[in-house]
């Protein structure tokens, strides 16, 4: 049954799909449109990390594996049969790992090909239709500083942000006719999930800090406000776009340090 959205509010009477969500980014993007009056499914590996999900009609979650064809299918399908359509989609879910090209065993690339790229083709090729259907409609992607310069010892996460950022723009061209707006969003040093290791480790965290022009990691929160931008009907001429949420790291040219904040 389909059930009402709050009547105010940015994202009132849009439909989403966010994937990633059980935590980081991916959650703060999944409140941020149900605070804005949305409508969202809410998907993850996991079922336990989707506990947040209860207490509101208006999110649904969804335990899949974002690298199954089938799966994406079934999350354009739950979103369309709960709340009668779909209109924004943030593919977030992503993974992360180290070792040199010499020593990283190649199973880990291949895994990070299926979810940091993989996984993005498919939520783009199973939610096209449902967007063409409404009109057109909004799909961001989160990729990452690291996908446009490369860091020592990533080179499998590097190379799949990447992939991954060239891959958004084509589609972007591919569906832009239909108002299918594709975008690529790059965040640099996070409080999420995913860098709570570097987090434990004080000179690597600190390292990052000094790196932004900001002088501090960005929280989940600030990304997610790029993404509710780029999934609003405010951003209709933005498409094919790449968004550096990095705190200005990609502004340096690594040669020299920013300026400490002042105290």
């Amino acid at each position: 049954m389909t059930q009402e959205p709050l009547s105010s509010g940015r994202h009132a009477g849009r439909v989403a799909i966010v994937t990633g969500a059980g935590s980081g980014i991916g959650r703060a993007v999944a409140e941020l449109l149900l605070r804005e009056g949305g409508t969202v499914v809410a998907a993850d590996l996991s079922d336990d990390r989707l506990g947040w999900c209860r207490g509101t009609e208006r999110v649904v979650p969804a335990s899949v594996d974002v690298a199954d064809a089938g799966a994406n299918d079934a999350l354009v399908s739950l979103a369309v049969d709960t709340f009668g359509g779909l209109d924004a989609v943030v593919l977030n879910a992503g993974i992360a790992m180290s070792g040199s090209i010499e020593t990283l065993p190649i199973e880990e690339f291949e895994r990070a090909v299926d979810v940091n790229v993989k996984a993005v083709a498919l939520g783009i090729r199973a939610s096209a239709p449902a967007l063409r259907e409404r009109g057109g409609g909004s799909i961001a992607i989160t990729a990452s500083t690291s996908g446009q310069r490369g860091d020592p010892g990533m080179w499998a996460y590097n190379a799949t942000k990447a992939a991954v950022i060239n891959l958004a723009r084509s589609a972007a061209l591919d569906l832009g006719a239909e108002d299918i707006r594709v975008n690529v969003v790059c965040p640099g040093p996070t409080h999420t999930g995913m860098t709570e290791r570097l987090q434990e480790l004080p000179a690597a965290y600190e390292a990052l800090r000094r790196r932004t022009a900001r002088q501090q990691w960005a929280t989940a929160d600030e990304v997610a406000a790029v993404f509710g931008f780029l999934v609003s009907a405010e951003s209709g001429a933005v498409t094919g776009a790449v968004i550096n949420a990095d705190g200005g790291i990609s502004a340096n040219t690594g040669q020299f340090l920013p300026p400490e904040r002042s105290a």
